[in-house]
């Protein structure tokens, strides 16, 4: 019969025979891995918990690349753990300055028709190149390392067919933020975006991973293009022809859903504040004067990218009232840039050529004046993002950035350009400058290896099973769209805290509620409750872990985004949905709720909850598998995993 895409690949990866029926449990033998630096340590945290003398992938990276703002010793002890780790348990390791992770990962590791899983919720990335890439936690990573199959809903398949090509001044951003339109941010729960037809070939592969980066926004499980003769043609340029493998659907295959894209209709789009789906024309916007401008991030800092940045910006001077900022994403692409000029040509235009990193994106660093308004190509824009509670952060493609930069107003390029033939003329190298030398292979044996931690990295802390009977107060009562972000706050100066769980937990939800720490702890025992899409955004578990250590028990939301419901599965906390959404209105801040006969319920997947305060009760379920209520009844999966080796 046959299949498409994701179904191909899934069906060679199946650990046990099973169903591809959307939303049923499928186990996935995870071929490749990996981290990066403010992810990365809670993971190997866990590895280590396995007590194994070495990783079982095919190939896992550790990349060095989210916080190079060494603002004291913790994000250098940081690096140095990592690198250590790495050696001695068999990974490899991308050093600071050799680029994004997603970026390089497909470029020098991704292999068509391979599993990756990362722990960055923009792991889909490497969806550009034909592998089934998917976004996790630290612990999912940490068990996948451990040659343990990665458990997944199975998701729908959405075929995205692709007509005709996009305009000179449109953009494959533009593509990204035109499927947010018509999707929302939760639009892709459960699903995966399989992109076919005809428009597939006139989109190089670095517009493809733009593409498929920002399917995260929708909470896609992944997004996914063929391994085409584009592709093969990539990989001849990055000198790795032999790692080719063609991937494609089989003719006459079926979907869950089809919609059409026309490229041609595609028009230069912008994500306002503070979402990426409230997508808007530029003409809708264009009275909007700008502070600041960043160019960069895994979603567009490609050498295509910046080399059309730099053709709107060349022989022009960035307005008085902008600050603009470009990240290149590889240093490979970096060098290519500056053997051309085009470095040059940006520098001479006012811009500011920031490290080989993410930087910004993320709030590391290049934050936005008090209530200012910064456009930036990177993915997010949700409030606080970019490192300031009270910025705007508007989302485009790197041609209406460089304009905008010289307006200091939001701009369409063809108010710049005019004539936009030019830009579409921009195309990706034949050939790549190839030089791995700032990726440290891991040595044969490690055993010897001594790992080095400095003082800043504290024990994961580990979870307890559920009490028979559950008696919380509720801590926090949060709205709709709870991002990652929100839960805990990104900046240098959070991200540096990221290995020492203890600190970094004063900080939960400091941002939304800056009451709910000294709540928790005065409650002890907690429960948090939330609306839609509770958990949105960044696949960072710490979101998970900070509000486990101040004494959360459960989560009650009306629906919890996939990587950070795993997270909290895995971290032992029960991740409970209202039966009856109009049941969240009856509750409130300081409600006592009880469970009484909690390890039954859980395992009937129906739990009812009692609120003492009000004398109430109401109904939830579980949306579990058999083998995650075991990891809940576990006190988590390290507990789970242990039970498991004993046995």
């Amino acid at each position: 019969m046959p299949d498409n895409l994701i179904r191909k690949i899934i069906r060679k990866h199946l650990t046990s025979p099973a169903e591809l029926v959307p939303g049923e449990e499928i186990h996935l033998k995870i071929d490749q891995t990996l981290t990066h630096d403010i992810t990365g340590v809670m993971s190997y945290l866990a590895f280590e918990a396995l007590h194994l003398p070495r990783v079982r992938t095919e190939c896992s990276v550790s990349y060095l690349d989210h916080n190079l703002l060494y603002v004291d010793n913790k994000t250098p002890d940081d690096h140095i753990f990592l690198q250590s780790i790495a050696k001695k348990y068999g990974l490899y390791l991308s050093r600071p300055g050799n680029g994004i992770c997603h970026s390089v990962h497909y470029s020098r590791f991704g292999i068509p028709g391979k599993t990756l899983l990362g722990t960055d919720s923009h792991t889909p990335t490497s969806g550009a190149i034909g592998m089934l890439a998917i976004g996790a936690g630290g612990m999912d990573v940490a068990v996948a390392m451990a040659g343990f199959p990665m458990r997944l809903k199975m998701p729908a398949v959405i075929r995205v067919n692709l007509i005709n090509r996009l305009r000179p001044g449109s953009s494959a951003k533009d593509v990204a933020l035109e499927m947010l339109r018509r999707f929302t941010v939760k639009g892709g729960l459960g699903k995966v975006f399989e992109y076919t037809g005809e428009g597939v070939k006139t989109l190089e592969v670095p517009e493809r991973g733009t593409i498929a980066n920002m399917g995260a926004e929708m909470g896609a499980t992944t997004s996914i293009f063929p391994a085409d003769e584009v592709v093969r043609k990539f990989f001849a340029a990055q000198g790795r022809e032999k790692d080719f493998v063609p991937m494609s659907a089989d003719e006459g295959c079926e979907y869950d859903e089809e919609i059409t894209l026309d490229l041609s209709k595609i028009e230069p789009l912008i994500a306002c504040p503070d979402m990426p789906d409230n997508v808007k024309t530029i003409p809708e916007v264009h009275d909007i004067p700008v502070q600041q401008v960043y160019i960069g991030s895994c979603t567009n800092a490609s050498y295509a990218d910046i080399k059309k940045a730099a053709l709107v910006l060349k022989g022009k001077t960035v307005n008085d009232d902008v600050s603009l900022t470009v990240s290149v994403a590889t240093r490979q692409t970096f060098r290519q840039l500056l053997k051309e000029g085009v470095i040059t040509d940006l520098v001479d235009s006012g811009a500011r050529i920031t490290e080989i990193a993410c930087g910004a994106c993320p709030g590391i660093g290049q934050a936005p004046p008090t209530g200012g308004v910064s456009v930036r190509t990177s993915n997010r824009n949700f409030r606080g993002r970019g490192g300031t509670a009270d910025a705007k952060l508007y989302l485009v493609s790197p041609e209406v950035a460089a304009a905008t930069a010289i307006t200091g107003f939001i701009t369409d390029p063809a108010d710049i350009l005019g004539d936009l033939s030019a830009l579409g003329e921009i195309r990706e190298p034949a050939n790549y400058p190839i030089d791995d030398t700032m990726i440290i292979a891991p040595p044969a044996d490690g055993s010897n290896v001594k790992v080095i931690r400095g003082p800043n990295i504290k024990p994961l802390p580990i979870n307890t099973p559920p009490a028979e009977r559950i008696k919380a107060k509720i801590s926090l009562k949060a709205g709709d769209n709870i991002s990652t972000d929100d839960i805990t706050p990104g900046s240098a100066q959070f991200s540096s805290m990221r290995s020492n769980i203890p600190l970094i937990a004063q900080y939960a939800f400091s941002r939304y509620d800056p009451d709910f720490v000294s709540r928790a702890k005065e409650f002890g025992t907690s429960i948090i409750v939330g609306g839609e899409n509770y958990g949105q955004g960044s696949s960072r578990e710490h979101a998970a872990i900070c509000p486990m250590y101040l004494g959360v028990k459960a989560v009650i939301a009306k629906s919890i985004a996939r990587i950070h419901k795993n997270n909290l599965i895995n971290h032992g906390v029960i991740p409970l949905l209202f039966q009856d959404p109009a049941d969240y209105d009856g509750l409130s801040l300081g409600d006592e709720l009880e469970i009484d006969d909690s390890n039954s319920q859980i395992r009937s997947r129906k739990v009812t909850i009692r609120n003492l305060t009000k004398g109430t009760s109401f109904r939830t379920k579980l949306d579990l598998s058999d083998i995650e209520i075991e990891i809940i009844l576990s006190g988590g999966q390290l507990s789970y995993i242990k039970k498991q080796k004993k046995a």
